[in-house]
């Protein structure tokens, strides 16, 4: 055997074993340069970003637990959580009509893939359509077949088996809400068997005050909260008027305006404290999947001291983003690190605060 073929024997084997560990996640670490997401340690994934690295690296593809990682006996609202706008509109979804879609996407991931990797809250669109309620952008103020993407059941049919098989997640529900069917969402959240996680509106605070512990509403298994846009349908369904709840910034690019926070034109100024909730937008008016990445990094921080200060030196309790898991490194996720910091023990990032401690306390992590 030549001297080539002996080393070739050696090294061989070297290179599979390499290659092995590293498509069982235990070799490259955050921002590592990579070729597929088997290059990437746990909760890392493979991803570009033209504008920020060159190549593909490894970048945050989930949420820290700060449940499990801290404590989950602060109220409700002492806590952030990463928030998908327009969740349904996901790339690659087939159309449910048999007519091509004409509309822009914002997400990649299942909203099965969003819950698993930590998202908690959902904005979704809600139209009367073909005689059920689906899951659409408008065109005219309407959904039609070529901007729908699928009957509302489907999706909360998975939000509904993540909530089974999770009994210690809470999910909340932001819809853009555009059903006028009498009881149509009631109707549609009912057979999705969904009515059994209900968060009642009659415990939900009004003025100010904090919402129920985390740990009382899971053991109540009161753990999905739903805001509709329609004022009325809090009488006639019981649904709650996301508004008297919550303070909203600005949508779209009118969101994203260096060193101010506007609210939005149907939500109460952000510093109007008798609403207990907090939600920051940071996407643009038309998403733009390749340089969303570049978004995700120090400005949307920024936004979000903004709107701190804006909010009456409040902390956002949701923060809405499209293509979540694109960044140049941390992303959505180390913004909601940060603003669990910021909530739970008064730290700049979650992982510092001390385990179990619901006080002002950090760790010199």
């Amino acid at each position: 055997m030549g001297s080539l073929s002996c080393l070739l024997m050696v090294i061989l084997p070297l290179f599979y074993t390499v290659a092995f560990a590293c498509s069982n996640g235990v070799c490259s670490r955050l921002l590592d340069e990579c070729s597929s997401d088997g290059d990437c340690s746990a909760g890392l994934y493979c991803s570009s970003c033209p504008f920020g690295f060159i190549g593909s690296r490894c970048v945050r593809s989930s949420i820290t637990d700060q449940f499990k990682l801290i404590n989950n006996s602060l109220p409700f609202n002492k806590y952030a959580f990463l928030t998908t706008h327009n969740a349904y509109a996901i790339d690659g979804e087939p159309s449910h009509t048999g007519v091509p879609r004409v509309t822009f996407t914002n997400q990649e991931d299942s909203v099965t893939q969003q819950l698993n990797n930590g998202v908690r809250g959902l904005m979704l669109d809600t139209y009367d359509f073909d005689g059920e309620v689906w899951l659409c952008h408008s065109f005219g103020g309407e959904c039609h077949d070529f901007t729908a993407f699928e009957p509302a059941i489907d999706t909360l049919k998975e939000i509904e088996a993540f909530l089974s098989a999770n009994p210690t997640e809470i999910i909340t529900i932001i819809l853009e809400d555009y059903v006028q069917a009498p009881n149509g969402l009631t109707k549609v959240f009912t057979n999705a068997g969904l009515m059994k996680y209900w968060f009642p509106l009659s415990r939900m605070p009004r003025n100010g005050q904090d919402w129920p512990l985390v740990s009382d509403m899971v053991a109540q298994n009161q753990r999905l909260l739903v805001f509709t846009s329609i004022k009325s349908k809090e009488q006639s369904e019981g649904i709650a008027y996301q508004w008297n709840f919550m303070v909203e910034n600005q949508y779209g690019d009118g969101g994203r305006k260096s060193g101010i926070c506007p609210n939005r034109g149907e939500s109460s100024p952000l510093d109007d404290k008798s609403k207990s909730l907090v939600l920051v937008n940071y996407f643009r008016t038309t998403p733009l999947k390749l340089i969303t990445c570049e978004d995700y990094s120090g400005d949307l921080i920024n936004m979000l001291n903004t709107c701190y200060g804006a909010a009456g030196n409040r902390w956002a309790n949701f923060v809405a983003v499209d293509y979540y898991k694109r960044s140049e490194g941390g992303g959505s996720f180390q913004a909601v690190d940060t603003l669990n910091g910021k909530l739970i023990c008064g730290c700049d990032d979650v992982h510092t605060c001390v385990p179990g401690s619901t006080s002002q306390a950090c760790s010199k992590k």
